[in-house]
Order: C-alpha cells, then sequence, then structure tokens
C-alpha cells in the first residue's frame, strides 16, 4: 500500500528535475545568445558609424594606403587609408600558416601512428603547455631573441613581418597539432587494419588512408590557426615593427589591423572620427573571424557527408 505513494513522489521529484535541468539550460542557451547578439549589433552600430556619420567613403578606407588622421583641413584631411594594415594581417595570417600547418600535421601524425605510448604521454603535456603560455610571453621572447637575430644574420631592422610571422607559428602551431590529432583518432581503426592486411606499409596507409580520411579535420586546423593569427594582436604588435606604410619586404616593419586598434584605441576620444575608424577596423575582424568560423562548419559538413 505504501509503494505507490513512494513511487508516485519519485517520479514528482524527476519530472521537477528535468523542467529544472530544462530552464537552467534554457538560460544559458539564451545568454549565449544574447552575448552574441549584443556584440555584433555594438560592433556593427559603432563600426558602421564611420561611413553614415562621418561620411567616410568606404573605397578610401579600404583601399586608401595612407594612415594620417591628424592632417588638418588646410593640410587635405585626415586620411584613414587603412589597406597597409589589411595587407600585413593577411601576410602574417597565410605565411604563419604556411608554416605552422605542415609542421602541426606531421607532429599529429607521429603522436598518434609512430610514436610508442609513452612518446605521445610525454609530448602531449608540451602541446598543453604551448597552448597555456600568454601572448605576452610569445611577444617578449620574440623581442629579445627573434628580433636581435633576424638583425644580425637576415638583414633589416629585425623588426618587421618575418618576426610577426615566425612568433605566430610557435603560437598557432599548438592549436593546429591539437585538432588534427584528434582528426586522426577519429578515424576508425578497421580503416587501418584493413590497409595492413592488404599488404600496405605503414607509410602508405598514413599517407593513402589517415592522411585522406582526415584531410577535412587537418584543413579545420589549418582554420582554426589562422583565425587565432588573425586575431592576435599584443605579441604580433612587439616584434613587426608598427609600421603604416603598404609593406613591401618581410624584412620592414608593418602594422595589422590589431596592432592599429590596440595602439591607437586609448589615445582617441569616444565618437571622434579616429576613434569610429577604429571600430570600423574592428568590424572587419569580426567579419573575417565570422568567415573562419563558417568555413569550419562548411567543411566539417562536406567531411560528414563525403564520409557517409
Amino acid at each position: 500500500m505504501e509503494a505507490k505513494p513512494l513511487i508516485a513522489r519519485g517520479r514528482s521529484h524527476e519530472g521537477l528535475r528535468d523542467r529544472l535541468g530544462f530552464i537552467g539550460t534554457l538560460f544559458s542557451v539564451t545568454i549565449i545568445v544574447l552575448a552574441v547578439a549584443g556584440i555584433y549589433l555594438f560592433v556593427f552600430s559603432k563600426g558602421l558609424a564611420t561611413f553614415f556619420v562621418n561620411q567616410v567613403n568606404v573605397l578610401d578606407f579600404l583601399f586608401g594606403t595612407e594612415w594620417r588622421p591628424t592632417l588638418t583641413e588646410e593640410e587635405g584631411g585626415p586620411k584613414f587609408g587603412v589597406l597597409p594594415f589589411i595587407v600585413g594581417s593577411f601576410i602574417v595570417t597565410f605565411l604563419s600558416a604556411a608554416i605552422a600547418g605542415p609542421i602541426g600535421i606531421g607532429a599529429a601524425i607521429f603522436m598518434t601512428e609512430i610514436a610508442p605510448p609513452w612518446g605521445r604521454k610525454a609530448m602531449q603535456p608540451v602541446i598543453e603547455l604551448l597552448v597555456g603560455i600568454p601572448s605576452v610571453v610569445y611577444g617578449f621572447t620574440g623581442l629579445t631573441l627573434l628580433v636581435p637575430f633576424i638583425r644580425e644574420h637576415v638583414g633589416g631592422l629585425g623588426f618587421g613581418l618575418l618576426a610577426g610571422v615566425i612568433v605566430l607559428s610557435v603560437m598557432i602551431l599548438p592549436t593546429i597539432t591539437s585538432i588534427s590529432v584528434d582528426a586522426l583518432s577519429a578515424v576508425a581503426p578497421e580503416i587501418k587494419a584493413g590497409s595492413y592486411a592488404l599488404g600496405a606499409t605503414r607509410w602508405q596507409t598514413i599517407w593513402r588512408i589517415l592522411m585522406r580520411a582526415g584531410a577535412s579535420g587537418f584543413v579545420t586546423a589549418v582554420i582554426f590557426g589562422m583565425a587565432r593569427a588573425f586575431g592576435e594582436a599584443l605579441a604580433v604588435q612587439m616584434v613587426i615593427g608598427n609600421g603604416k606604410n603598404m609593406p613591401t619586404s618581410l624584412l620592414e616593419p608593418a602594422s595589422t589591423i590589431t596592432t592599429v586598434i590596440t595602439m591607437n584605441m586609448g589615445n582617441t576620444v569616444a565618437g571622434s572620427v579616429e576613434n569610429n575608424v577604429l571600430w570600423s577596423l574592428a568590424l572587419l575582424l569580426l567579419l573575417m573571424s565570422t568567415v573562419f568560423i563558417f568555413a569550419v562548419r562548411w567543411i566539417g559538413r562536406r567531411g560528414r557527408m563525403m564520409s557517409r
């Protein structure tokens, strides 16, 4: 006679927990959506004010090569050409990905397919340690060791795109390696076993089977690395030289979008033309990050479709 009430109370408690869990997760998702929407709306409103409020020409802004915001009207008016910064950002992003991509994928192959179990256990903490090192440490190390080395053995002042590319390559290397390891670990063991059963060697299996099976994961890893490189500011600012001219050599000082924002935002007045121009640069960064995210999702979707 007492069993039924106990069962009923147990079911009611489970129903209450389910409702509380649903409300809690719904609240969490709502906070995330509102935060993302708020960030996008705020950056868009500030970034577009340059063109709709301050009447800065979009073409002059995107394709101009002069950054002289302090010029008076008698001197021709301020110049807000950001093309050198856009070019600098893409140069350091793509070159660092071109260096760190093959190294990271090769390290992932070694960790998953070649190294003994103790080797992977030894390398995994090293990769995690590189992820946890602050950006300022990378930048200060590059400023202390890399810049003098380039100046003495390569040429130039030492500050420039080359130093920024090398520092960023080291910074994004653990990201690419970690995601590549996950991509290789996701390959079904039966595929490798079938390759070995057909008489393929280890290197044939790696090159013809694993590299193709994990291709979408490798591309995703490189894109994530590029996304971090594109948005990095402090470490690059310390070694790139922060020149305002169009980069013509890897040894010349240059700037990226992030370095210009971090160096000038504190010296501008909120609502001024220069302040709004910096917000427009932030809008460009946000749009590029969105492109990277959608590229990763598209590649992942294609990878799942091809695996079926």
